[in-house]
């Protein structure tokens, strides 16, 4: 099941992740002194322009026609005037699609978890099928994520995940949610699920490996990021992952390289910044930290 659309493929998906980032829940290498990773990513006065929205799939779909389609192509570009004609068309009768073009389009007006709370209701609350109640209760879960809400994230997941227990999206969006809430254990246990339906899913792989590190398991996650750069030799949140891994065990030349690719590949990415500053605290100096 496509939640995401194209605009997720880093967190793709990965948001992130989500996505994903969405990436938050990574932490620098401890040995450049960075501090314990940041919490979710709190909403922006403009999120539709820095977060990409959680848009509907083209199939399940909650509804179907012309006005829900061009409430949808609203949300990427104007989610001002995607929220009026959600309104208006409420107001005639637009049901489900209405709503649900309503919700995402608050996400866009910076107000996630307004619509996460309306996400939630309408997954609770439509008579579609299961598969597209669990997207919507999956975009939920994103929007809490974008509310800094994450065990309000974790319980939409685990809804989406009830409704659709074998969708690989929800399972790696629910690893990122525990692994921000330092459940990492769990979040292997999703990653794990996850990868057995798709074994070459990379985000998979490196959110693996990041949770590996985590629990001081520092062999096995360079083995799982390994295998990441084997399948997609430039993702750049793969590169960063080796280089902190790198980093950890003693080899800075070799982190360094990896953080100054991801610069190369993903100059504008968020993997791009944290390699950035990784690369500035290890120039510091032991002595300085």
């Amino acid at each position: 099941m496509n939640r995401r659309l194209p605009l997720l493929l880093s967190l793709a998906a990965l948001l992130v992740l989500l996505a994903l980032g969405a990436l938050w829940w990574r932490e620098p290498p401890p040995v450049v002194n960075v501090a314990a990773p940041p919490p979710p990513a709190t909403p922006s006065p403009s999120p539709a322009q820095e977060l990409p929205l959680p848009l509907p799939p083209e199939l399940p779909r909650l509804s179907d026609g012309p006005d829900y389609d061009n409430c949808l192509a609203l949300l990427r570009d104007d989610p001002e005037e995607a929220m009026r004609f959600a309104q208006a068309w409420d107001a005639t009768g637009g049901g489900d699609g209405a709503l649900h073009c309503a919700a995402l389009a608050m996400i866009g007006l910076g107000q996630p978890d307004t619509a996460a709370e309306r996400l939630e209701r309408l997954g609770a609350g439509s008579r579609a099928g299961g598969l597209a109640r669990a997207a919507v209760y999956g975009q939920a879960s994103q929007a809490w994520m974008m509310a800094g809400d994450a065990n309000r994230a974790f319980g939409a997941a685990t809804m989406a995940l009830t409704l659709a227990p074998n969708d690989p999206d929800l399972l790696v969006d629910r690893a990122v949610i525990q692994a921000a809430l330092a459940r990492y254990g769990d979040a292997l246990d999703d990653l794990d699920r996850a990868l057995a339906l798709e074994p070459d899913r990379v985000e998979a792989l490196v959110f693996r490996a990041a949770a590996l590190r985590h629990l001081d398991r520092a062999t096995e996650a360079v083995n799982m990021i390994q295998r990441a750069l084997n399948l997609a030799p430039d993702n750049a949140e793969a590169l960063l992952e080796r280089g902190i891994l790198r980093q950890l065990r003693g080899d800075a030349a070799g982190a360094r390289q990896d953080w100054e690719r991801v610069i190369t590949v993903a100059p504008e990415s968020m993997a791009a910044n944290l390699a950035a500053q990784n690369i500035a605290l290890s120039e510091v100096g032991p002595a300085s930290r």
